[in-house]
């Protein structure tokens, strides 16, 4: 039996401000390609606590024939910056270098998939770039109410009263300028019906979606989006104390991977 593909290349990306850290993950060359995916991280300790996860996700797509592109984002990981000079602007950017990176490295079709306030992120970017569908962990809906979760989750109790000083804001040891906070509140996934097909995928203490996001796909299904939802039972390890994994996301994850081109 062949051993189980994994080729992961590490590189770096030149942008306006540094560098930004990638990690291509290569589609397995034996099977049928099937196009590459553009992943869009979490916010702030969201993103270390996922890394396990995007990564056995990237590696299980990588052998099903899709090529993902991992990458940090500006201010963010191995990336140029501190997380206080982040923008959500910049972000936009970093994600733009990102797809042309894979527009000249792929045939495509090209696929965008955001964890949490990355759902988000890549919900604005999809606005401007058109891919062929969309893959959404665990989405946050509003950037505010977001926001609100980590003041909650934190302690970050003076967060908003802070911005309005025109100071940073320190979220988990992570300085938020106001420039960001102010994006992310302004940020509310009902404004941003998407026009590709979305997989929206979530793991909650019992599996039925959210209240707030049935709401959410309604609405978008009546604006004529083409959506797959489902929610698993299982632990949010993009919060747990523990690095934590659930194959039951992986598994229906890949089930609903794009067909080959």
């Amino acid at each position: 039996m062949r051993p189980q593909y994994a080729n992961a290349l590490p590189f770096f990306l030149s942008a306006d401000e540094g560098e930004r850290f990638c990690l291509f993950h290569q589609p397995d060359p034996e099977v049928p390609p099937r196009g590459a995916i553009l992943y869009v991280p979490p916010f702030a300790e969201e993103l270390n606590k996922s890394r396990r996860m995007a990564a056995l996700q990237a590696r299980a797509y990588a052998r099903a024939g899709l090529g993902v592109l991992q990458i940090d984002l500006y201010g963010c990981g191995d990336s140029s910056g501190d997380f206080a000079d982040a923008r959500w602007d910049i972000w936009l950017s970093d994600l733009a270098l990102g797809w042309r990176w894979l527009a000249d490295s792929d045939a495509g079709p090209f696929y965008l998939w955001g964890l949490r306030l990355g759902a988000l992120l890549a919900l604005d970017f999809a606005a401007r770039v058109k891919p062929q569908g969309l893959i959404l962990w665990q989405p946050a809906i509003s950037g505010r109410a977001h926001l609100h979760q980590f003041a909650r989750m934190q302690s970050a109790a003076r967060l908003f009263g802070a911005e309005a000083q025109g100071q940073g804001s320190e979220i988990a040891g992570y300085l938020v300028a106001p420039e960001l906070s102010n994006a992310i509140n302004r940020i509310d996934a009902a404004t941003l019906a998407p026009t590709c097909p979305v997989r929206w995928l979530e793991l909650n203490a019992t599996p039925a979606l959210q209240a707030a996001s049935a709401l959410l796909i309604e609405r978008w299904r009546d604006a004529g989006t083409m959506i797959e939802a489902q929610a698993l039972q299982g632990t949010p390890f993009w919060s747990s104390a523990e690095i934590t994994e659930s194959p039951e996301l992986l598994a229906a994850t890949l089930a609903a991977a794009p067909p080959e081109r």
